[in-house]
């Protein structure tokens, strides 16, 4: 067992957390209270290649491994989950589910101008009635020959509306139900396609979640990913991948809280000596490194599997079950070790509180994290 990272990893590290601290820092507390999507620093990061991190070069991306992916995935969370979320939803869900399963003519067309930043991708699986539940798809994707007629709503959707490329889960055959669901690769200005208004969320404010509307969309059939019926196991898959996206947004939502804590407990002072001088305080902090530790080995052991074509199913979902539980836990004690500070907005880590409770719900709730691990183990 090796626990050292190659040049080329932490190069990739390094350059992350340059630009987290450079171009994200600047700006990310107006961003969070005035809802804006960071479109400008995206656009950096597109032209950097953290938008195609994983994808081969021949379809434009950067060609790294997934242990990468988690250290960059850390670094630019420490500081802005809203921009991380972009780089996790366009590499994990939609550029590895349409380089895994797409046809040639799909990669030549959407996943090279999603690799290079050019363009960025969503992938729309939740549903008003169909969330945790992915199987009850209601949006329907009528077969009329040469197209599929798509009507239905998704909703929680990332990227919602600055997004170019949506992969939509949709039921063809209710018979057959999640024998019968499709992927289909939707394009914004399709006729029928609108975007409802931003969600006004608790955390990741700066992400644009939207409701996405479909009313008789003609969608090529040559836009459908894989043979018919895959759409759900297509969906399944891709969110294996998607979950050690999440989970390292999460342990750097996590480690970024501990770091700010850390420095103010050494600079703040009470009762005649630091707050680091309390073994009260020393003990939050012992925790802390602690726990972000552990969740850090198993988004890493999560990545390696991936890497080395193993099946990480179960070890994407340990990684993002604690680590979720490790960032809501870090961010509430960084706030405590703040004091009244911590309740204000320019010291970070009452944002990043906000921000972590989202990594225990999407991409699979912890509740359902435990179904999959329970059933791995089971097995």
């Amino acid at each position: 067992m090796y626990f050292e990272f190659s040049e080329e990893q932490l190069m990739i590290r390094d350059a992350a957390r340059d630009f987290a601290n450079t171009e994200l820092k600047p700006g990310v507390i107006e961003r969070d209270e005035h809802q804006k999507f960071p479109a400008e620093q995206v656009k950096k990061l597109g032209e950097l290649g953290f938008l195609g991190m994983m994808v081969d070069p021949f379809y434009n991306g950067a060609g790294l491994d997934t242990v990468s992916y988690v250290l960059a995935m850390e670094e630019l969370s420490k500081i802005d989950a809203s921009a991380s979320v972009v780089v996790s939803v366009n590499n994990s869900l939609v550029c590895f589910g349409l380089e895994q399963y797409g046809s040639e003519e799909q990669k030549q067309k959407y996943l090279k101008p999603l690799a290079a930043g050019e363009k960025i991708g969503a992938f729309c699986l939740s549903e008003p009635e169909a969330g945790s539940d992915a199987t009850s798809q209601q949006t329907s994707a009528i077969d009329m020959g040469d197209h599929y007629l798509l009507n239905g709503t998704k909703n929680w959707i990332t990227n919602g509306s600055s997004a170019s490329t949506y992969l939509v889960i949709a039921q063809t055959n209710p018979a057959k139900r999640h024998q019968g669901i499709n992927a289909l690769i939707v394009e914004k200005g399709m006729p029928g396609f609108t975007i409802g208004p931003k969600e006004n969320k608790l955390g990741i404010r700066g992400s644009d979640t939207h409701s996405l509307m479909f009313t008789d969309v003609k969608v090529p059939k040559e836009n459908r990913i894989g043979e018919d019926g895959f759409g759900f196991k297509f969906a399944m898959k891709t969110l294996e991948g998607g979950r050690i996206g999440i989970a390292s947004q999460a342990l750097g939502i996590a480690s970024g809280a501990y770091e700010l804590a850390l420095n103010y407990s050494q600079q703040r002072k009470a009762f005649g000596k630091s707050l680091s001088g309390h073994q009260a305080i020393q003990f939050k902090l012992a925790d802390m490194a602690t726990e972000i530790e552990a969740a850090r080995m198993l988004c890493l052991k999560a990545a390696w599997l991936k890497d080395q074509g193993l099946p990480y199913a179960q070890a994407s979902s340990m990684a993002k079950l604690y680590a979720s539980q490790v960032a809501m836990k870090v961010t509430v004690e960084a706030v405590q070790i703040h004091g009244g500070y911590g309740f204000v907005k320019e010291y970070h880590v009452e944002r990043l509180m906000r921000d972590a409770k989202i990594t225990q719900i999407y991409e699979g709730t912890s509740e359902i994290q435990r179904i999959i691990i329970s059933r791995e183990v089971l097995k």
